[in-house]
């Protein structure tokens, strides 16, 4: 993302494409890497074939990432990271560690059924892209998954659709992978290059506050502006600190008593 950063200076915009690489961690951090240069970031990555696509039953993509950040004046910044899936991964591995069913069209069977089974993955089923089902638009989330694998991996050299090395345990290493590990997309754009970035920044200001005092729905309090939620919550958990469930503590000790070194104090949730 640095680089990228710095191609922005020189040409305008800059675009990177990585390979041979694995899990990147929050996508939206390495957007927001571009926020005070006064540019918009990219981020994107592909991940381990857990995904199958719209009619299909093999996992075909991962959870395929997109992150966006646009700086604002008084405003904080615009900020989306989101899975080109229903649900990210890490959403089904929380219920799975409470003992919950997954919502409607987070997942399928290993038939392609629809399943609330949390553990599904496991019993060789799959994650549904964004929508879930053919009629409620999930051909546009597999469409976002590719152009994302399509961006960090063919581009790059790195390794594509179901060649992708796993994550979880569960899933084999495939074999004849086509390129080098994971692969990542990302770009940044200097907003100068198109108009002044004051005037950008004073009409995201302008949009921003629009989509604030946008009416709501009944029961609704307010109106989300992508990076609300990761805000809010991350002033109470700086404040409250972070909950953990009962099996990851357990988790932790025993990797603590396995490594060595200082046990940490943990709340339970």
């Amino acid at each position: 993302m640095k680089i990228a950063i710095e191609k922005a200076k020189n040409a305008g915009t800059g675009w990177v494409s990585v390979k041979n690489s694995n899990h990147f961690g929050i996508a939206g951090f390495h957007a927001m890497m571009a926020l005070e240069h006064d540019m918009i970031g990219i981020a994107m990555t592909n991940a381990s074939p857990l995904v199958a696509p719209t009619f299909s039953i093999d996992k075909m993509l991962g959870t395929n990432p997109i992150a966006v950040a646009a700086p604002a004046g008084k405003q904080p910044p615009f900020v989306a990271d989101l899975a080109t899936t229903t649900a990210a991964n890490g959403k089904l591995e929380i219920l799975q560690r409470k003992n919950m069913e997954t919502p409607e069209g987070w997942v399928q069977d290993v038939g392609g059924n629809t399943s609330n089974d949390a553990n599904i993955l496991k019993k060789g089923g799959a994650l549904l892209p964004l929508g879930g089902d053919r009629e409620h638009g999930s051909h546009k989330g597999y469409a976002l998954g590719a152009i994302v694998d399509i961006f960090s991996a063919l581009l790059s050299g790195a390794n594509y659709a179901p060649w992708v090395p796993p994550f979880p345990a569960y899933v084999p290493m495939p074999t004849q992978q086509p390129g080098k590990g994971i692969g990542h997309f990302l770009g940044a754009m200097r907003i100068d290059a198109f108009r002044p970035a004051d005037d950008f920044k004073k009409d995201m200001d302008h949009w921003i506050e629009g989509f604030r005092n946008a009416k709501t729905i009944q029961g609704e309090e307010k109106v989300l502006v992508p990076g609300d939620p990761e805000r809010e919550m991350e002033l109470i958990r700086k404040k409250e600190g972070i909950p953990l469930l009962e099996v990851v503590v357990n988790d932790l000790k025993a990797l603590q008593q396995k490594l060595g070194g200082k046990l940490l104090s943990f709340k339970l949730d």
